[in-house]
């Protein structure tokens, strides 16, 4: 009898000791994946080529590109050659920024490139020379006022970093 009980404490103790083992929680591991696929689209959109300038003057940059309105609502609205005010990579901030500009009264177009940035558009042209006047207006608006670190302040954007986007299709 003092044999199996022997046995038996035995069996308790290797099982106790063995089942002591750290554990790693189900919350830690997710968490960690978490990090590491941020970590990795971090570094992928770091890697990513910028978008090629076709000319750069007196009128501002011109940067051509394809690019998809994010609304199927803009789609006739968004023309070749866009006045951009922001490019954004998180659509939530990217629809943020254009509800506070459609206060002010501009007709704000949403629009994703190929990289996955969100272009916030205020004005788009069938020409460029519409839209240089156009972007020149919006300089020459918000320069007048005096103010610019109120107004980065408010739209969290310069004002007079604004560019013309050509589109590819």
């Amino acid at each position: 009898m003092n044999k199996i009980y022997g046995f038996g404490l035995a069996l308790l103790l290797v099982a106790g000791f063995s089942s002591c083992k750290p554990k790693q929680s189900a919350y830690k591991s997710v968490y960690e994946a978490a990090k590491e696929r941020e970590l990795q689209e971090n570094s992928a959109s770091a890697a990513t080529k910028p978008t090629p300038v076709l000319s750069n003057n007196s009128e501002g940059a011109v940067r051509r590109e394809k690019i998809t309105p994010v609304n199927d609502s803009d789609a006739s609205n968004l023309k070749a050659y866009s006045v951009v005010v922001a490019s954004l990579s998180v659509k939530p901030n990217a629809e943020a920024l254009k509800d506070r500009l459609q206060k002010e009264g501009y007709n704000v177009i949403l629009a994703q490139n190929e990289q996955g940035l969100y272009r916030v558009i205020v004005a788009s042209f069938d020409d460029k020379a519409s839209a240089q006047a156009k972007r020149s207006e919006i300089v020459q608006k918000y320069s007048t006022v005096g103010d610019t670190a109120t107004l980065r302040k408010t739209y969290g954007i310069p004002f007079d970093d604004l560019w013309i986007l050509q589109r590819m299709y």
